[in-house]
């Protein structure tokens, strides 16, 4: 029996303080709110991918154990914006050959680790 289609994911997450979250994702990296649903959040990544932010969900302990990762052809100009927005990122886009991708990475305002990337082999 063939499984049934999946037509859209949404990778839910701990917020601390959903304003902070809110002004973030939707100010600085643009992604639309597309729902307000008072203790959680849900942004737009792509038209079927989505990332929420709740506050009763329990924190991730903090360290690299969850990693954003957001594509897109303009890396450079992704880091060009957001570093004149004052976002602190790690550094500036480098090549990682193990990886086959072009990135650089930034966190937000609970601490989860994005990474913008480009693979240099898109999937």
């Amino acid at each position: 029996m063939d499984a049934p289609n999946i037509s859209q994911q949404i990778t839910f997450l701990h917020s601390s303080d959903l304003h902070a979250t809110k002004q973030f994702y939707s100010e600085i990296l643009t992604l639309p709110l597309v729902r307000d649903q008072s203790t959680c959040l849900i942004f737009g990544v792509t038209n079927s991918a989505f990332l929420g932010f709740c506050t009763h969900i329990e924190p991730v302990a903090a360290g690299r154990k969850v990693i954003l990762t957001l594509v897109t052809e303009d890396v450079d100009q992704w880091y060009q914006r957001l570093m004149s927005t004052g976002v602190e990122v790690s550094g500036p886009p480098q090549s990682n050959p193990k990886y086959q991708i072009y990135h650089f990475f930034l966190k937000d305002p609970d601490g989860y680790w994005i990474e913008i990337q480009k693979f240099d082999h898109p999937l």
